[in-house]
């Protein structure tokens, strides 16, 4: 079982196997989310390009979408070799692609389907299935459809619901507008865990320091965390001490972009370009001197042909 006291969102085309490597550097315990990987992808796609991963980017959790009890429940049987910790059902992602595949926020309508989903997913596997979903969608924003959705899928044999502490309107807004505009509405979310003491409950959604996930802890079980991880990522540095009591021994920044040399040039030797594992260290020197020219000379030279990993260290030099 996972500790999901403090956990990394799945965020669409951030989260990937690059981004992971580079996030362990910096904290060892927080739980990875990989993106969001629909049951179509690895039922008639490159199952092993969506699901491989390093094995030190452990622990991992994988997010499938989704909304076929049967072909989840095949996914979860092949996902499982893979060596994941966790595999959690999107309920939560309100984009057109995923309404059109009908799965994502927009099954929060339906909570027996959700249920159905979640029950062939744990026949078929023996990991634990999670479910991460909105507190509500469109006119569906009652406490009382949270509480009922809760309880068809609690019933179904979910034990851990991951909650974004905003409802999602599936039209008007787009993804990004979906994620910032509705309101937060975080004793919505205490008031759930309340009503159903029995459930892990993991609060997700504009958080943003670790004073706030404090705040949090003091009401339900665990915070995902998601931007904020992506944009300044070494906002992790201080996770493993504070909440898993581990010695302080995150890496410095510039240490950071020194241990990931190697991983930068096995990657770039399988064929993959600089620029797919340097945009995800953007952030890396969010707050310090020198970050502008960290990020300017990243972002000019990382997709030119020649550059190497020495790119990194070059910027780096430009910092205090």
């Amino acid at each position: 079982m996972p500790d999901r006291k403090i956990s990394i969102a799945p965020m669409m085309d951030w989260t990937d196997r690059h981004d992971r490597y580079f996030l362990r550097l910096i904290t060892s315990r927080a739980l990875l989310y990989t993106e969001m990987v629909t049951t179509g992808a690895i039922l008639f796609g490159d199952a092993d390009r969506h699901l491989r991963f390093d094995p030190a980017e452990q622990p991992v959790a994988l997010q499938l979408g989704g909304s076929t009890p049967d072909d989840l429940a095949r996914c979860c049987e092949i996902a499982e070799g893979y060596g994941y910790q966790e595999i959690n059902l999107n309920v939560g992602c309100p984009s057109d692609r995923v309404q059109n595949g009908r799965f994502g926020a927009c099954l929060m309508a339906e909570p027996e389907t959700v249920a159905a989903c979640v029950k062939a997913m744990k026949a078929a596997t023996s990991l634990p299935v999670t479910v991460k979903n909105r507190i509500g969608i469109d006119d569906l924003d009652s406490y009382d459809h949270l509480l009922k959705f809760t309880s068809t899928i609690a019933e179904a044999g979910c034990e851990t619901f991951i909650i974004h502490a905003r409802k999602a309107w599936l039209t008007g807004l787009s993804p990004k507008e979906n994620r910032t505009i509705p309101p937060l509405d975080y004793p919505r979310v205490y008031q759930l865990k309340q009503d159903f003491p029995e459930l892990e409950i993991i609060i997700n959604g504009g958080i943003r320091t670790v004073e706030e996930i404090d705040d949090h802890l003091e009401q339900v079980d665990g915070v995902m965390i998601g931007r904020e991880a992506y944009q300044n990522p070494y906002f992790l540095a201080e996770i493993d001490h504070r909440y898993y009591g581990l010695e302080d021994t995150a890496p410095e920044r510039r240490e950071v972009v020194e241990q990931i040399l190697p991983y930068i040039d096995r990657e770039m030797n399988k064929g993959v370009p600089l620029k797919s594992i340097t945009r995800h260290m953007l952030g890396l020197f969010q707050g310090r001197p020198g970050a502008k020219a960290w990020r300017r000379h990243i972002s000019e030279n990382a997709h030119l042909s020649g550059a190497d990993p020495s790119l990194l260290t070059e910027a780096a030099a430009k910092t205090r």
